[in-house]
């Protein structure tokens, strides 16, 4: 997306009636599985649509790090879907959800193999194959790491990148997630990463637990993440920034404080 589009947020159904009435918006995401290929959009999605508002459907359930070639009816799916929503590109994560037909129900980290990149890569290239716009692909936070890692993540990432030509998808708060709970700077990670090619940007809050930091997705983004998005966009500012918020809504008064914040440290004008 080479055009700016400032902030955003993650459609979500509990939430639709604020999102309409963000008169600054330009930018939501919404969660391709979310969203039939036939019948009626989600309510409130057209409406979003018809005045202006662009809208990029984010697949959970490919499985591109899987060892099996991800299913072609998934890949229809988020082909149609975003032709439905008129999207410009679309967005997956490098993960894997099921192995031997079992579904997992989360998103599991990958080792950071040569025998993974291929993996990823080949699935990759099968999803590009059936869409009809570019891919953007979102690392995960991850609560460990495997043994046999081979890359380091800056290095798993860009190969990746490189060899399907997608676009990356940069989760701010996995970043210092991840960081966190390995004990790493994250700014070594901004600075290996190629960030002209960030298609958009993820901000979330997490919570700390048991001496692990998740990221929840229902909690406020942090300060460390906000100061994050500031380093980040001193570098390179993305197109466009969203705020990611899964559940536990809090009033429509602190949704409002945190895209501000998240604008003031991106340097994008409020959209509240």
């Amino acid at each position: 997306m080479a055009e700016e589009y400032g902030v955003g947020i993650g459609w979500r159904p509990e939430i639709s009636g604020f999102v309409a009435e963000l008169p600054g918006l330009r930018f939501a995401e919404v969660v391709a599985e979310s969203v039939h290929a036939h019948g009626d959009l989600p309510a409130g999605l057209p409406e979003l649509i018809a005045r202006g508002v662009t809208v990029i459907p984010h697949g959970v359930r490919l499985s591109l790090g899987g060892a099996e070639p991800v299913d072609p009816d998934r890949v229809r799916h988020l082909a149609t879907v975003a032709e439905r929503l008129k999207a410009p590109l679309v967005s997956e994560h490098i993960a894997f959800v099921r192995a031997g037909g079992i579904e997992a129900g989360h998103l599991l980290p990958l080792p950071r193999s040569r025998e993974a990149v291929d993996a990823v890569v080949a699935n990759v290239k099968r999803t590009q194959a059936e869409l009809p716009v570019p891919i953007a692909l979102e690392p995960i936070a991850a609560l460990f790491d495997w043994p046999d890692d081979e890359l380091s993540e800056a290095d798993f990432l860009v190969e990746i990148l490189d060899r399907t030509g997608a676009g990356l998808l940069l989760d701010i708060a996995n970043v210092y997630a991840n960081a966190r709970n390995r004990g790493d700077d994250p700014l070594e990670l901004l600075d290996k990463l190629p960030l002209d090619r960030v298609a958009y940007v993820h901000v979330a809050g997490g919570d700390e637990h048991d001496g692990l930091y998740h990221d929840t997705h229902t909690h406020a983004t942090p300060q460390p993440v906000l100061d994050l998005v500031a380093e980040l966009c001193r570098r390179h500012r993305p197109p466009a920034l969203m705020l990611e918020r899964d559940g536990d809504y809090p009033p429509a008064a602190e949704l409002r404080t945190e895209l501000d914040a998240i604008a003031a440290a991106a340097g994008y004008p409020v959209v509240t």
